[in-house]
């Protein structure tokens, strides 16, 4: 658990330091709302894989792409602190066991809700599953808009990043590779 009330002391020195009231009636509760927000975005910090997966993954004869597509993400950049939201995609072939589909997801909030990078984000995830499994090979494939690109900077209002990471037969086969992204692409 986040302190409270260190973080609520933050946020009013910020109000104050950017020319706002505090005081004023809008503001009054912020401090408490922004805590709390804090505490949500960064819960990623406080959980690690063996918690998230709490035992969903069964041994099974499957052979074939398992592939959890268009999974939505929020992060925020630590660079600006600023959000970075899409989608991600997230394959992997079995090598004598499978994971409970909803714990995908759920790896992605756990990376996710800690200060990222795109790139490092998308990492993270493939070398949980590769960790988990042991799979043939993982694929994540992330898109993400950037309020950092499009708040600030360059304000390019439709731009989008995408990053990858491809893990033992995704990197190795331009077949199994291409049979993902065509999946995921339709």
């Amino acid at each position: 658990m986040k302190n409270y009330d260190k973080l609520k002391k933050i946020t009013l020195s910020l109000l104050e330091e950017i020319g706002e009231d505090p005081a004023r009636e809008g503001l009054i509760k912020t401090p408490t709302r922004v805590a709390k927000a804090w505490e949500f975005f960064s819960k990623g910090y406080d959980q690690n894989l063996d918690e998230v997966i709490n035992d969903a993954v069964f041994h099974e004869n499957a052979k074939d792409m398992v592939i959890v597509r268009d999974i939505e993400f929020f992060s925020l950049c630590e660079h600006h602190l600023l959000p970075f939201f899409g989608k991600a995609h997230v394959g992997y072939i079995p090598n004598g066991k499978v994971i409970g589909l909803s714990k995908i997801p759920r790896i992605i909030d756990m990376f996710a809700r800690r200060l990222q990078v795109q790139e490092r984000l998308t990492h993270q995830i493939a070398e949980a599953i590769q960790d988990v499994l042991n799979p043939i090979g993982v694929a994540v494939v992330m898109e993400g808009v950037h309020m950092c690109m499009q708040m600030r900077g360059v304000e390019k209002q439709n731009s989008f990043a995408s990053t990858s990471s491809m893990l033992g037969q995704f990197r190795k086969s331009a077949e199994t590779r291409a049979e993902f992204l065509s999946i995921i692409s339709k």
